[in-house]
């Protein structure tokens, strides 16, 4: 079959690698129709995240059709079309149970990798390094999905790939995000970064009572679809966040504020962008929080701040002092997918929101090198490329 695959820091190359096959009896194959490029991706192609092997598939975001299943799968069957979320979970276990499927405690085998990063390994995740598991993803046209019984979501109608598709990280993540907030009639709510997760945080947050979101981006094309979505935007790189926040908020800051960017931030200082960027590389530190530490001092007394974006592992100059003297509350969280599917495809099915909005380019799998040369330096206004695998 067909793959993406990571062949260094910023290549990604397409090869025939050995189809996927049964490993476990709660195994199955699924041939592969839609993938997405995330984000969090490109995290995987700019060389951040540790652990990655020459030739390792990527992809965490895919659906299709199964063509295989393992004897003691009894909840899905061959021909059923399903969205595979993104962490692999057994649902057996005590966060399984607890509905904190994205901490699986059995579903990485290599568990003693990340706990020497991390104290305790979170789940496996598909297409997402060796300290996550080291599982194939599904940028390819096939992959084996470890725990079937317990993931994949049927599609019991004719929704097309682009209304579910983001099922499996994308439209749950932007959801949990809003939820951590707490949000209660009346809240201003502020999201850093208007990427794809920004997006659908910002349609969360108001689907949850929120009376105002903000995003906070410099990507005119990204404020716009933040604001069709119906926020407010400010662009850090024409205002000062901090003061613009307090003003539109007369003086008290955010109720709530979600940092859907992560360890990729940028400033619009050059100094301060800078002092992370180099530390970053030379892995003094593994993250540019700016996003971060500015969501947290932005956030009014006694606030939240939830965060979605995608960290991996340590980070300077951390703001403890706002955090604790301010009674601030800090969540977050990779995202309990299985949590939130179904729920979220009722929502699909009675038009509460319909995720393809965030899609701006459609492309074939062949094409995946080049979706993230141009997802990466955002070209040709490129927010969310699917590629078709069939």
């Amino acid at each position: 079959m067909k793959a993406a695959c990571w062949m260094g820091r910023n290549t990604v190359e397409v090869h025939e690698v050995p189809d996927p096959r049964i490993l476990n009896a709660r195994d199955a194959v699924v041939r592969i129709t839609s993938t997405a490029i995330c984000g969090s991706d490109l995290h995987l192609y700019d060389g951040y995240v540790p652990t990655m092997k020459k030739g390792d598939i990527l992809g965490h975001e895919f659906m299709g059709e199964v063509v295989e299943v393992g004897p003691q799968v009894s909840t899905l069957k061959v021909g059923d079309r399903v969205v595979v979320p993104f962490p692999i979970a057994c649902g057996n276990c005590g966060s399984c149970a607890n509905g904190m499927y994205s901490v699986c405690e059995n579903s990485n085998p290599n568990a003693g990798m990340a706990e020497k990063l991390m104290g305790h390994s979170p789940s496996g995740i598909f297409g997402y390094s060796h300290m996550l598991g080291g599982y194939p993803g599904g940028q390819a046209q096939y992959a084996r999905v470890p725990f079937a019984d317990v993931g994949p979501i049927k599609i019991e109608d004719d929704l097309p790939d682009e209304k579910v598709l983001f099922l499996s990280d994308i439209l749950p993540t932007g959801w949990m995000g809003a939820e951590m907030c707490d949000i209660k009639p009346g809240d201003t709510i502020a999201v850093w970064g208007a990427g794809p997760v920004g997006q659908f945080a910002v349609a969360s947050a108001y689907l949850m009572g929120a009376e105002r979101v903000i995003a906070i981006d410099r990507f005119p094309y990204r404020l716009r679809k933040a604001a069709q979505a119906g926020a407010q935007t400010l662009d850090y790189e024409e205002v000062n966040v901090l003061e613009a926040l307090r003003e539109m908020t007369a003086g008290r800051g955010p109720d709530a504020c979600i940092d859907a960017v992560g360890m990729e931030a940028h400033h619009p200082v050059a100094a301060v962008h800078a002092y992370d960027r180099t530390r970053q590389a030379a892995r003094m530190e593994t993250e540019r929080p700016h996003a971060l530490r500015e969501a947290i001092m932005a956030c009014r007394n006694g606030g939240t701040v939830s965060v979605v974006g995608v960290y991996g592992g340590l980070l300077d100059k951390f703001p403890m002092g706002a955090l604790m003297n301010r009674s601030l509350t800090l969540k977050a969280g990779q995202c309990h997918v299985q949590r939130y599917t179904r729920p979220l495809l009722e929502r699909i099915r009675n038009g509460d929101i319909d995720p393809s909005f965030v899609i701006s380019h459609r492309m074939r799998l062949e094409d995946a090198p080049r979706g993230y040369e141009m997802f990466k330096n955002k070209q040709d206004e490129c927010n969310k490329i699917v590629l078709s695998a069939v």
